[in-house]
């Protein structure tokens, strides 16, 4: 997911709130959207935002300018929705809401739980407040200072080259839309490196070591507040044992067997599509 270009992340507001620019507006983590079309629309018209949402204009979070409009994340306080609109979970929005509007709604909704999971300190239960512009929250007794939460998530595609072909490595879990699989991944865990991180994975979760580590990319991933860091592992040794509780099934597919991917927009589908790609690149699987 990738934000627009003509997008500026800001954390300092303008001096009112209006009804004028993109409002995003959550409630319980799902988003409001038109959907009496194929594709729901934004922004939402003013008289939605003064409806029986029970919007706090006060909370309201500003997120950034796409090109000369203000965008503004709120939430909702009451789920009863306007005729024609509804809160849907964002993961259900793929291939319907435009991949901006979903990269937007991404950080919005992630400031937004910030707000509601820092409201107290931490440290001594005081209140906190709105600190350097919205970028965190202070504690005005003690002094405590909070950031938002971004936690760093290895993801590896394991690859093998054999007589016949490439092989991947894929697995999935019971989280998982029927039938899809995908590479691992795992959240880094204190004083650990990326590096140690997937090998410490790899083996936790499918039994087998990888070697000749290779960078591809990173993505911000709102599902909730992860960090995705994506590599590229050659097969080292091991049989596949797929770690009980953690993840149902994980395979080796051939090129011309592979079961469900991942949705475009994640770093997962663009991670296997460039293994896929150095040796086919004419695969259909690389123009889904």
């Amino acid at each position: 997911m990738l934000l627009p270009a003509d997008f500026e992340p800001l954390w300092a507001a303008p001096e009112s709130v209006g009804d004028d620019g993109l409002w995003f507006v959550f409630h319980r983590g799902n988003l409001l959207v038109y959907n009496e079309q194929a594709t729901p629309m934004l922004p939402m018209p003013s008289d939605v935002l003064s409806g029986a949402l029970e919007i706090d204009r006060a909370a309201a979070r500003f997120v950034g300018m796409l090109g000369n409009m203000p965008v503004w994340a709120a939430r909702a306080g009451s789920a009863a929705a306007p005729r024609g609109h509804g809160f849907e979970n964002m993961r259900a929005l793929f291939n319907r809401l435009p991949d901006d509007m979903l990269a937007i709604g991404g950080r919005a909704v992630q400031m937004l739980e910030f707000d509601r999971t820092h409201r107290f300190c931490g440290a001594c239960a005081t209140p906190t407040e709105i600190h350097e512009g919205g970028r965190s929250r202070k504690c005005p007794a003690c002094g405590e200072t909070y950031y938002p939460k971004v936690s760093p998530a290895m993801m590896v595609i394991i690859k093998r080259d054999l007589p016949g072909g490439r092989e991947l490595l894929l697995a999935r879990s019971g989280r998982f839309q029927r039938g899809m699989y995908s590479a691992l991944a795992g959240f880094v865990e204190p004083s650990e490196s990326i590096e140690e991180c997937i090998h410490r994975e790899a083996l936790e979760e499918v039994g087998v070591k990888v070697r000749d580590l290779r960078y591809f990319s990173s993505q911000g991933w709102p599902f909730p507040n992860s960090l995705m860091i994506a590599y590229v592992a050659d097969y080292a040794s091991g049989e596949i044992v797929p770690q009980e509780g953690e993840i149902e099934d994980a395979r080796w597919f051939t090129l011309d067997n592979l079961p469900v991917l991942p949705h475009r927009l994640s770093i997962a589908r663009r991670l296997i599509n460039s293994v896929i790609g150095e040796v086919a690149p004419d695969h259909p699987a690389l123009g889904a």
